[in-house]
């Protein structure tokens, strides 16, 4: 994949600004309720989307398979809702959280069920160059608006398939990549964007989540965790790796 990046770069596609305190926590405040199934046997992500912004069967699809492959459930299915979000104009981060809260069908920690929350809304973010960003422990919104524009003349990549390499970007936040609720043993951040690898072929590199994702010409973009995301969970479920700033742990689980 040959990347041919502008100067523009991205404050940021997770926020985790004077939300530490808040009982709905932090990107990847839930990773270790995802990789265990002794309270929740099952992982169901509820979609909300305004009108022509329905998210592609490829990215639902996508979506599923790889928290199957992340998190240690019975189960992963979504939810569609077709939502009204009665908003004009960007969104900051602190309005993506309240709408987040006001939208969602069900709480994030229900019985035996873990949801994480998906909002495809019109409209952008504040931030102009942000595809999408994850607000808290579950909650993420992607801007397909955006997505459409940053789609090159010649359609490498399409937007559909930014679509999809951004919700699994996002989603990987929720699971705490990269560093974001534990220190990996392996090095695999990008020093210049806190929270992204360096590995331009993972799917958490941080060109993924920015409008510079249109200057990628060749190749195909990535939509999985590389081998160093993979371990970095592994060694998070088998305690090797220590989470912070959980919303949940599972028994004897030494902080």
């Amino acid at each position: 994949m040959i990347l041919i990046l502008s100067s523009a770069s991205l404050s940021g596609c997770f926020s985790s600004e004077e939300i530490l305190e808040e009982r709905y926590g932090v990107p990847g405040g839930l990773v270790l309720a995802c990789l265990d199934s002794s309270q929740y046997k099952k992982l169901v992500v509820e979609v909300d989307y305004e009108e022509n912004q329905k998210p592609t069967q490829e990215t639902l699809d996508l979506m599923i398979e790889r928290l199957e492959s992340a998190c240690e459930k019975e189960s992963v299915s979504y939810e569609l809702y077709l939502t009204d979000f009665n908003h004009d104009g960007s969104w900051s981060d602190e309005e993506i959280r309240f709408k987040g809260r006001e939208t969602r069908q069900k709480n994030a920690m229900d019985g035996d069920e873990l949801r994480f929350h998906l909002m495809f809304p019109s409209g952008y973010h504040s931030n102009e160059n942000v595809l999408g960003v994850a607000v808290d422990a579950t909650t993420v919104m992607v801007f397909n608006d955006r997505i459409k524009e940053s789609e090159n003349l010649i359609r490498r990549p399409s937007w559909q398939d930014i679509e999809t390499s951004v919700t699994i970007h996002e989603l990987g936040h929720l699971l705490g990549l990269v560093n974001l609720v534990y220190t990996s043993d392996v090095d695999h951040e990008d020093p210049d964007h806190p929270g992204h690898s360096s590995n331009e072929e993972s799917v958490m590199y941080w060109a993924i989540e920015s409008s510079d994702i249109s200057n990628i010409i060749f190749g195909t973009l990535p939509n999985d965790f590389d081998i160093d995301d993979k371990n970095d969970l592994q060694k998070l479920k088998d305690r090797i790796l220590k989470a912070d700033n959980q919303l949940w742990y599972p028994d004897n689980y030494h902080q």
